[in-house]
């Protein structure tokens, strides 16, 4: 588990990290998400010891990670997957961190089977490809058997298979009740992978809530309905709390009123319907309608003319 209170950093005059409460539970996967420049990376070296706080706390399993006698054995994270000797060998890199910490032999051939890297293992890990690398990381976290895991980005560099390698990987050990902490930009990675998110902008939290919860409050309870007679179920909808939009060739949106209502109204009314569908943002659309005015970096919008130019 991972608790953050009150978790603060700033650097001179700059906050990177604003006042950021939240739980990370065991038995879930928590995707954390933000824009470029949110503090998605200073939150986590903080979790790890790596940052100092400016003010606030944040523990993992109970107490501060430098508080930990074995820390492997806590929490094993990846941020930087290419943080590795690059003229050692995939097993000696794996053996060297097994040994400082009292890892047996065998759990560094497990973790090598378990991330698909046997066939390599002897290979120097400075050829390794993108993906290589990535693989190596996770390995190295899940070395000391962890009870947490904090990864920033781990399907980075992955191919599909691997993609849908580390995606029930993930759902494995939250499963096994470990707590699992995992950055991403592919939205749709996340979408599948994840049970919680934790989103922020501009390092201040914007949600923390389930998947479910964030895509449903992006989608704004919005109902497609297709009709021959679209123009009369208007008029029967109008309300103070519903918005019904674009009846162009029978087709309308209806915000505040749920499917099920619209349905009865049309049905008592004798007005034939050939859609009724509640309208779901996808991940991607709901992060970027929650998070657009936290955008830090942003590029100016260009027309195909000017980019053709």
């Amino acid at each position: 588990m991972i608790e953050a209170r009150g978790l603060t950093k700033r650097y001179g005059d700059k906050t990177a990290v604003d006042d950021l409460s939240f739980t990370v539970r065991p038995g879930a996967v928590t995707g954390f998400l933000g824009p470029n420049g949110a503090g998605k990376s200073t939150t986590m070296r903080m979790i790890l010891g790596l940052d100092r706080p400016t003010s606030g706390s944040v523990t993992v399993n109970g107490r501060p990670y430098t508080r930990h006698a074995a820390p492997l054995h806590e929490v094993g994270a990846l941020l930087e997957a290419k943080a590795v000797h690059t003229g050692r060998t995939a097993y000696n890199h794996l053996r060297a961190l097994a040994a400082t910490t009292g890892i047996p032999r065998s759990r560094v051939d497990e973790v090598t089977d378990l991330v698909g890297l046997r066939a390599v293992a002897r290979k120097r890990a400075g050829g390794f490809s993108l993906g290589m690398g990535q693989r190596l990381g996770i390995a190295s976290a899940l070395l000391g058997d962890p009870r947490t895991l904090v990864l920033d980005e781990p399907v980075n560099g992955l191919d599909p298979e691997g993609i849908l390698w580390i995606r029930t990987l993930l759902k494995n050990l939250a499963a096994e009740g470990r707590a699992i902490f995992v950055s991403s930009h592919l939205m749709s990675e996340m979408a599948l992978t994840a049970d919680h998110l934790i989103v922020i902008g501009r390092g201040r939290l914007i949600a923390d809530t389930s998947v479910s919860e964030f895509i449903e409050r992006a989608s704004g309870g919005r109902v497609k309905v297709r009709s021959p007679q679209a123009a009369r179920l208007r008029d029967l909808l109008a309300g103070p709390s519903v918005t019904v939009t674009g009846v162009e060739e029978g087709t309308m949106l209806v915000s505040g009123m749920t499917s099920d209502q619209i349905g009865r109204i049309a049905s008592g009314n004798d007005i034939t319907l050939l859609e009724l569908a509640p309208q779901q943002a996808s991940l991607e659309e709901a992060f970027m309608e929650l998070t657009g005015e936290s955008v830090e970096y942003r590029a100016p919008a260009r027309t195909f003319e000017e980019s053709a130019a």
